[in-house]
């Protein structure tokens, strides 16, 4: 019997999730599925150029399991490019890590950071001292208390995505 698949943690959720070849009909184009997992090693491994000691800590696995997804990830994105195939970002066997969003009284500028970098010193636009939780998100787990930290979530603290031993 094959062993389960562990949780990989993913801090980065993106924006766009399908890209494909200039000029094919979508209804001519083969697809490859990229999940959130793989898409997070190559952010970590490629795009912030951590060393796959730290990339596999910031996920939660192991070293050799990061080496193994990131490996999968740049293997997928190859035959898309390569043979002209539609790329789809979604599912794996992850948690989101949750984003705490805030907001600065003095310019009304909103941002996120990820849970666990600890309190923003000021506002990345105005560089204001005056900052605060959004309203949205104070008091966790309450009714209306937003996401993220303990409880709330809306359904991300769950892993998502199956994957078959």
């Amino acid at each position: 019997m094959a062993r389960p698949f562990k949780c990989r943690f993913v801090a980065h959720e993106p924006d766009v999730t399908y890209f494909k070849p200039r000029g094919i009909p979508m209804t001519e184009l083969e697809e490859i599925v990229l999940g959130f997992d793989e898409l997070e090693a190559v952010r970590l491994a490629d795009l912030e150029g951590l060393y796959q000691e730290d990339a596999a800590e910031r996920m939660k696995v192991s070293r050799q399991t990061f080496g193994n997804i990131i490996h999968a990830a740049h293997a997928k994105i190859a035959e898309a490019i390569v043979k002209g195939k539609a790329l789809k970002i979604e599912g794996g066997v992850c948690k989101m890590k949750g984003m705490r969003k805030f907001v600065c009284n003095a310019c009304k500028h909103e941002w996120e950071v990820p849970f666990g970098t600890g309190r923003p010193a000021e506002c990345p636009k105005c560089k204001s001292a005056d900052i605060h939780r959004a309203p949205e998100q104070r008091g966790h787990g309450r009714p209306g208390g937003g996401e993220g930290g303990r409880g709330g979530g809306r359904g991300r603290g769950q892993c998502f995505g199956q994957r078959s031993g």
